[in-house]
């Protein structure tokens, strides 16, 4: 797991999907894909400040992200590794978690299971409450809803299933996704 303690629990965190909502997911025939690799690895406009924003106002800025490049062999630790670094080391986040898992797996870490956002509520001492899940697929937006989270869908356009029921929140990217929970 990619964890780092930047800031103590204060509470509430904004979990945010990694893919599709931190960086650009890889779009191949209207379906998002992970990058690779590092060279494949972009910031999306605007989620520096988004993030910056998040913790200026309170919340712990925590990544929670599907993986199952890693249990499908298709994409090897150290990759994931160097790409949560360079993550942590170049934005303002607090922390990175991930489910290694595949859908046959059976976890409760995969979303659409809410273990990801569990654990951290744990680690971190939060009201879920008093959370936010920001995420591009409808994995996403199930499990803040199932944690007990307000929860708030970026609309990329892919071409496949949307959240149903919808999200508390649509939005075109983080930083509107943002305005609209800094405004809770």
């Amino acid at each position: 797991m990619g964890i780092r303690v930047v800031t103590a629990g204060g509470g509430k965190a904004v979990f945010l999907d990694r893919d599709g909502v931190i960086n650009q997911a890889v779009v191949r025939e209207g379906k998002p894909y992970p990058p690779a690799n590092l060279a494949e690895l972009v910031v999306l406009p605007g989620v520096p400040q988004a993030l910056f924003r998040l913790r200026q106002a309170g919340y712990l800025t925590l990544v929670v992200t599907n993986q199952p490049d890693l249990a499908r062999g298709t994409l090897l630790p150290e990759v994931l590794e160097a790409l949560h670094a360079h993550l942590l080391d170049t934005l303002p986040l607090d922390g990175i978690d991930f489910c290694p898992h595949d859908d046959p797996d059976g976890c409760d870490c995969r979303k659409p299971l809410p273990g990801m956002l569990l654990r951290g509520a744990k680690r971190y001492d939060l009201s879920l409450a008093d959370c936010v899940m920001v995420g591009d697929r409808w994995r996403d937006i199930e499990a803040g809803r199932r944690a007990g989270c307000s929860t708030v869908f970026i609309s990329c356009g892919y071409a496949e299933k949307q959240p149903d029921p919808p999200a508390d929140h649509t939005a075109v990217d983080l930083v509107t996704a943002v305005d609209w929970i800094l405004a809770l």
